[in-house]
């Protein structure tokens, strides 16, 4: 444990994303060894699927159905009896690999994408939020993000927010009946925070990842911090509110990201205990 009460759970990873708890059980992506993962209270680790693609955003259908999505063919997939199976292909929709998504109550999908592969060295470029429908259909419900990454929906399931990792950013939409995004306005603007997952607490407080800055920061809309906890010479790449009281809060961590990474095994599933419990979705 460091002195910030941070306590790792999990190392030797390639690269962990998505957090999710569900089922007293966190689960969550590991990219580079194609995996989707869950870590139960006793620190057991098991497999649950696995995504040549390289898994990032997960979430659940109604019926309890687990969605991933798949970064590099850009796709979301469920997990059927049978194996992984195709719900959308996003190619059409996606500039760049796909990457978080939120699933909301009606088990529409909403995934972001990089917009352009930096790590190819493009150049950078708004891209748009696609939906996936239950029924497989996908649009685009936002346009003009830069990199639309870590998302959540609140409790009443009006509101959904995007993080824009390279606009130093949270974007806020008023979700309509049918899933559609509407009245959009910045939630949060920042100088020297680039937000990456995010995960939403009952006082409607948003938790940040923010991995340039190493550290984790808890914000309210409008853009007030009001509470920064340091993951020392860590990136922070994700989080989220769990456990049986919805106050520890799971931290996704490694020394950097990309491919580069991936053979470091450096990647780390940390947690500390918060005051206020997670809600909303995911």
């Amino acid at each position: 444990m460091n002195d910030n009460g941070i306590r790792t759970l999990v190392d030797g990873l390639s690269f962990a994303e998505g957090p999710r708890w569900r089922e007293g059980k966190l689960w969550f992506s590991d990219f580079y060894t194609h995996r989707v993962l869950t870590l139960d209270g006793r620190g057991q680790i098991e497999m649950i699927a696995e995504v040549p693609g390289r898994p990032s955003g997960l979430g659940w259908t109604p019926e309890g159905k687990l969605l991933v999505v798949s970064m590099v063919d850009r796709r979301l997939l469920r997990l059927d009896d049978g194996g992984l199976e195709t719900v959308a292909d996003l190619s059409h929709l996606a500039s760049g690999p796909c990457n978080d998504m939120v699933v909301d109550a009606a088990g529409r999908a909403y995934v972001g994408n990089f917009g352009f592969d930096r790590h190819q060295g493009e150049a950078e470029r708004t891209t748009s939020l696609a939906r996936v429908d239950p029924d497989g259909s996908s649009r685009a419900v936002a346009d003009e993000l830069l990199f639309p990454n870590g998302a959540a929906i609140t409790p009443d399931g009006a509101t959904l927010i995007v993080a824009e990792t390279f606009a130093n950013r949270l974007t806020a939409f008023s979700i309509l009946a049918d899933g559609g995004l509407s009245d959009r306005r910045t939630f949060a603007q920042f100088d020297d925070v680039f937000p990456d997952g995010i995960c939403l607490d009952a006082e409607g407080a948003v938790w940040i990842a923010d991995p340039r800055g190493k550290r984790v920061l808890r914000v309210f809309d409008g853009g007030r911090v009001a509470e920064t906890i340091s993951t020392g010479e860590r990136g922070s790449y994700a989080c989220m509110l769990g456990g049986d009281d919805r106050c520890t809060l799971y931290i996704c961590t490694n020394v950097d990201s990309g491919p580069g990474v991936a053979e470091a095994r450096a990647g780390q599933i940390d947690a500390v205990r918060v005051t206020v419990p997670g809600a909303g979705l995911p």
